[in-house]
């Protein structure tokens, strides 16, 4: 609203409405004064003018008025005496407000959903205002919600705004937030005008330096930002809590208060501390939103496996092994901790130079490093051939007792384990020429085997190196992506076959790749171990992926299924994780913003090229520039037609990146926001040694110059 009348309070009436020997200014009934304890009342008053007279009663500047409570009737020569006593017979303009008990809430604001009228300055002006703001209850489904009229005498301000006693878009209560205008408020939150901002501390003091203004332009000088910090402390004193309010100084430098409601929309802010998350290269395995079960089979293991490689390595601190899950899900996604695995950059790189850990251990950890990279390629020769075999010797689920059945699935997961382990080792202890990886075996079998007309199920039989382009899941049938024979093009990995030396389904490969693709065919195990346990309890593949894992054994041992099963959903599929987050309370998200521009993005496969970004979905372009959040290896029949490959995530480690390499496709990865920045159809250059990615505007000066 704007501002009130440039009189003082008690020009009105007294500071609380009141004429000098205490009485109200108008008797309760058709119309009741906001000095009078029945205004308080926000069912009757309405929540906006009970707001304003707890206020005032608490001595806050609030200017006099009175209120047509809800329900009161139509009592006109009680509302013209009310109107007469505050407008001096018409001489002093009124502003006209809504004040409904379902406004100004702590659970919702409905701000600018109803009616307000300003400048109102005769009689006949006054009771159509009133039928305004009262007609504005009516909805458009139909229903009226309950209405309250709130009068107050109108002021040209100097300078009006919204003053936040918490900073709603931050989530931080040790802050305010002041937006300014010239004039009342109004123009400034009906959008008419924009406002200037102020950062403030609780204090007073500005966070931020003050927005330019010349001497006859400025705004809020430094006492009246200390005096609107000194209001918003005292409004939240009265109301038990930071408030959003109104406000206005008036021509004589008069400070007053409009309005006051809560704060409904606080962004939720994270705990000091809290780590921070990430999809990071977890997603490259898990990039689906998993359910129960499989968060028991797939991310239990892994952050086990993860957490063992870390502690032999003596890159992480066991405490902290111990108290905080390397892997854990968020919303059903898998997500790490980005500091613990080395992907962001310590908080403090001084600290970081200087090792906090013990001399000994220091030791003792290089000591272990060092024979671990001699020895590892051994150990992971040894633990495929160990998964080979108990692979082979498995019979089918079918011809399995239930007790064997949950012995094999136990299995299964300390497998896992282990291979997450070793296989997170060898990714930051070898030295791998890349010149091998599953992805490019499997894209050679996939499309040898769909030249020949095999399904999906045979090709999979048939060589199950194909595995390596699809992500586990226990709901649906196993879709092989189309290979690239299929989209027009045979790519060029398949002329050279690295993958055919072991045969069809078992190809030579590095220590870290073949250790990768033995995780997954762990996980296509479990699989179908799991839907033969559901077959036999009459479960769908949907309904027990709802379980958990101990649920899950103990249906196999006979002790029946849990009796809310059947009030459980699956986990929808929710958007994908920030690159960088931190959890709030309940679980919420909140990204984190990049400090110094961020971690900046890698070059992950040498060349340059130019192209047309492309998000993977329609009509692919020409000159392909492919902009994704995470590599999921399903990408993998793409890239030989890809002219650059650009990712939010991932490292250079990862499948496709090792894959893009093979192709010698340009690839950066780490690229902040690349897929809100560099939507479909933008021209993009990508440098994939430097990890360069920029808009191209060279076509567009070509143009220009012919």
């Amino acid at each position: 609203m704007t501002a009130l009348a440039e009189r003082g309070g008690r020009e009105h009436g007294g500071e609380h409405g009141e004429e000098p020997g205490g009485e109200p200014l108008v008797p309760a009934g058709a119309a009741v004064a906001l000095a009078h304890p029945d205004a308080r009342l926000p069912l009757s008053a309405g929540s906006k003018a009970a707001n304003l007279a707890r206020a005032a009663a608490a001595g806050l500047p609030v200017l006099p008025g009175f209120v047509v409570p809800h329900g009161s009737g139509d009592d006109a020569e009680a509302l013209r005496h009310a109107w007469r006593d505050l407008s001096r017979d018409g001489t002093v303009a009124l502003v006209v407000r809504s004040s409904s008990p379902q406004e100004d809430t702590e659970e919702s604001s409905l701000a600018g959903q109803f009616a307000s009228v300003l400048d109102v300055r005769d009689w006949p002006a006054f009771r159509a205002a009133v039928r305004t703001v009262l007609g504005s209850a009516d909805r458009p489904d139909g229903t009226r919600a309950p209405m309250a009229v709130l009068v107050q005498p109108m002021l040209d301000a100097r300078v009006g705004g919204v003053l936040f006693g918490a900073d709603p878009v931050g989530g931080r209560p040790d802050r305010m937030l002041v937006s300014a205008v010239r004039g009342g408020p109004d123009t400034l939150v009906s959008g008419e005008q924009d406002g200037t901002s102020y950062h403030l501390a609780r204090s007073g003091r500005l966070l931020r330096p003050a927005p330019p203004h010349t001497a006859d332009e400025r705004l809020l000088t430094r006492g009246e930002l200390y005096r609107l910090a000194r209001l918003a402390r005292r409004v939240e004193r009265v109301f038990g809590g930071p408030q959003d309010m109104e406000f206005g100084f008036d021509g004589t430098g008069r400070l007053w208060l409009f309005q006051a409601r809560p704060i409904t929309a606080m962004t939720a802010r994270p705990a000091r501390g809290a780590r921070l998350l990430g999809p990071g290269p977890v997603a490259e395995t898990l990039p689906a939103t998993l359910q129960p079960l499989e968060e028991d089979l797939w991310v239990a293991p892994m952050a086990r496996g993860i957490a063992a490689a870390l502690d032999i390595g003596g890159s992480a601190p066991r405490r902290l092994l111990r108290a905080h899950p390397v892997v854990t899900t968020v919303a059903g996604r898998a997500a790490a901790d980005l500091r613990l695995l080395g992907v962001v950059p310590p908080r403090h790189r001084l600290l970081a130079r200087v090792n906090p850990l013990p001399g000994a251990r220091r030791l003792a950890a290089a000591w272990r490093t060092g024979r671990l990279t001699r020895a590892l390629p051994d150990l992971a020769l040894d633990l495929t051939a160990d998964i080979d075999r108990r692979l082979a010797e498995t019979p089918p689920p079918a011809h399995l007792s239930r007790a064997d059945l949950a012995a094999l699935l136990r299995w299964t997961r300390s497998a896992l384990a282990a291979l997450h382990a070793q296989e997170a080792l060898a990714g930051a202890l070898l030295r791998e020429d890349g010149s091998r990886t599953a992805a490019s075996a499997a894209l050679t079998a996939l499309a040898e085997h769909r030249a020949r007309g095999l399904t999906d199920a045979e090709t999979v039989a048939a060589a199950p190196v194909v595995l390596a382009l699809t992500p586990p899941r226990l709901t649906g049938p196993l879709r092989l992506p189309p290979s690239a024979e299929e989209d027009g093009e045979r790519p060029a990995v398949a002329e050279k076959g690295p993958a055919a030396e072991k045969g069809p389904g078992l190809p030579a490969l590095p220590a870290r790749e073949a250790l990768r693709l033995r995780i997954r065919w762990i996980h296509q195990l479990q699989v179908h171990l799991v839907h033969d346990a559901a077959r036999r309890t009459t479960l769908s593949h949907r309904a027990v992926a709802l379980l958990r894992w101990h649920e899950l054994l103990r249906t196999l041992d006979g002790d029946g299924l849990p009796k809310d099963l059947a009030q459980r959903l699956p986990r929808p599929d929710g958007p994908p994780l920030p690159d960088a987050f931190r959890l709030a309370e309940d679980a919420v998200v909140v990204a984190e913003r990049p400090r110094d521009g961020g971690t900046p993005a890698r070059g992950v496969s040498g060349g340059r090229a130019a192209g047309t970004a492309w998000d993977g979905r329609g009509e692919r372009p020409e000159d392909a520039v492919l902009v994704v959040r995470t590599l999921d290896p399903a990408l993998a029949p793409l890239l030989p037609h890809l002219t650059a490959l650009v990712a939010q995530t991932g490292s250079p480690l990862s499948h496709l990146a090792v894959l893009a390499r093979e192709f010698k496709v340009p690839a950066v990865v780490g690229a902040a926001e690349a897929v809100r920045r560099f939507t479909p159809g933008t021209r993009l250059a990508v440098d994939g040694t430097s990890g360069d990615v920029r808009l191209d505007d060279t076509r567009t000066r070509e143009a220009a110059d012919r």
